[in-house]
């Protein structure tokens, strides 16, 4: 007899495409344009989207950032997308363009490849995830390495031969051009570095100045850029406007991290005299050093203009950080009252923070307590006492200098400090002369009755 088997038909295997992304990088420092970043965009755009295997990502690009370091803006996005699965293969030119750190470089890779994310290496024809590709890339790595090393000390070289010399960088200034040679005075703008000098030195803040000048409309020497405080400090501290070149006085440790230090001695620092036309008198320029030294070591008290006191900057919230800020109310009888209050409690955009304002006359009078005095002595204060904290609502506690805390409770009694005896007199008289119906008497009438029944008795007062 006949048997029939039935063979069913086999589903075809559906492809899954790779996802492929490329990473693409030029150093402007070497040379490189723009448009060699745009021929490997092109490049690899192309490149990727053209194998029917390959689901196109995208390309990731950083220009003008070092190869030493993984800090790119790009490269950490495209690494960010390989952890959340959304790449399987990175392509990029060269190790050179991926990393010139081996260990970073090394540290990379092998992250990518417990992801599963394969790195294919085009000038070196390296797959990460083959079987030899972690010793060719470590040994052509230490090559890269190498080469930025070696590039770096050249630089180096020629940059503090060229200080040796009494040479500087060619950078312009605000006050100044370079015209290849050394600093020639731009006038109108070296009348404006005067100003900022007579300013500071007439008591004026670097702020109340960068006010000034966006009120005259002034702006940087690209023009695009107005004035600012921290642009005003950095004018009145640069020695350039005196004549003098100080030189190297910043350094990189290394060719890796590519951070600036400030040389504290660690390296020679030439000063160079006279070396262009002076716009700042060197007796201003060193009076304003010696006042911005009293500024800083006197904090907020060097500024006249600021309202301050004794606990003014020493007044600390123990529930955020922030410091208290004094401020003031209209109390009903016309006087008026100071307070302290939490700067992140007064400013909501800060955060959320629910400590209670603090009376100065509560701190006052605590402070006086504690300092063994019968009335609140500033001076006395400010001698003795480092800051105060409020570590929690209706508690003040005293840092002194003698290391130790003393703690303090207070009460608030705002409204019956209010509540002076003339106070209460000019209140009486005015409600004498309010006309009431004799219904709302009545009601009135039993109203305080039934309050002073309760008053007596003990109960609520409400």
């Amino acid at each position: 007899m006949r048997k029939i088997h039935k063979i069913e038909a086999a589903n075809p295997a559906l492809i899954i495409k790779k996802r492929v992304a490329a990473y693409a990088r030029v150093s402007i420092e070497k040379g490189r344009t723009l448009n060699s970043l745009s021929a490997q965009v092109s490049h690899y755009s192309a490149f990727i989207q053209k194998n029917p295997a390959w689901e196109y990502v995208g390309v990731y690009t950083d220009s003008g950032e070092s190869g030493t370091g993984v800090g790119r803006t790009e490269f950490q996005r495209l690494i960010a997308d390989c952890e959340a699965g959304e790449i399987d293969i990175v392509l990029t030119k060269s190790i050179s363009r991926f990393a010139r750190n081996t260990v970073d470089l090394l540290e990379t890779v092998r992250r990518l490849r417990e992801l599963g994310t394969e790195v294919r290496f085009e000038e070196q024809n390296i797959n990460s995830m083959s079987g030899d590709g972690e010793l060719m890339l470590t040994i052509l790595a230490s090559f890269a390495q190498e080469e930025s090393r070696s590039i770096s000390e050249n630089v180096k070289w020629a940059i503090r031969k060229g200080f040796k010399e009494g040479k500087t960088n060619s950078f312009n200034i605000y006050g100044y051009r370079w015209n290849g040679e050394k600093f020639i005075v731009h006038p109108e703008e070296a009348e404006v570095v005067k100003l900022i000098y007579a300013n500071f030195l007439s008591g004026l803040s670097a702020e109340t100045t960068a006010k000034q000048l966006r009120e005259m409309g002034i702006k940087s020497y690209t023009g695009m850029d107005e004035f600012s405080a921290t642009s005003v400090r950095a004018i009145l501290r640069n020695e350039k406007y005196t004549g003098i070149l100080k030189l190297q006085k910043t350094y990189k440790a290394s060719h890796l991290d590519g951070r600036e230090r400030k040389n504290n001695g660690e390296l020679p620092i030439y000063i160079v005299e006279d070396a262009h036309e002076a716009i700042i008198s060197k007796e201003d320029f060193e009076a304003v050093q010696t006042e911005q030294a009293r500024r800083r070591k006197a904090g907020v008290f060097a500024n006249w203009s600021i309202n301050t006191s004794a606990l003014t900057a020493k007044i600390k919230c123990g529930n955020c950080g922030s410091s208290f800020h004094r401020k003031g109310r209209k109390r009903a009888n016309g006087t008026r009252s100071h307070y302290w209050r939490c700067a992140t409690a007064d400013d909501k955009k800060k955060g959320e923070c629910r400590m209670k304002d603090v009376p100065e006359t509560k701190i006052h009078l605590a402070a006086a307590e504690v300092l063994g005095f019968e009335e609140y002595d500033e001076e006395v204060f400010a001698e003795s006492v480092v800051k105060i904290s409020i570590p929690e609502d209706f508690t003040i506690t005293f840092h002194l200098v003698n290391g130790s805390e003393v703690s303090k409770p207070w009460q608030n009694t705002a409204k019956k400090d209010a509540w002076t005896p003339e106070w209460r007199k000019a209140h009486g008289e005015r409600m004498k002369k309010r006309e009431y119906s004799d219904d709302q008497r009545q009601v009135r009438s039993a109203w305080m009755k039934a309050y002073w029944a309760r008053k007596r008795n003990g109960g609520s007062e409400t």
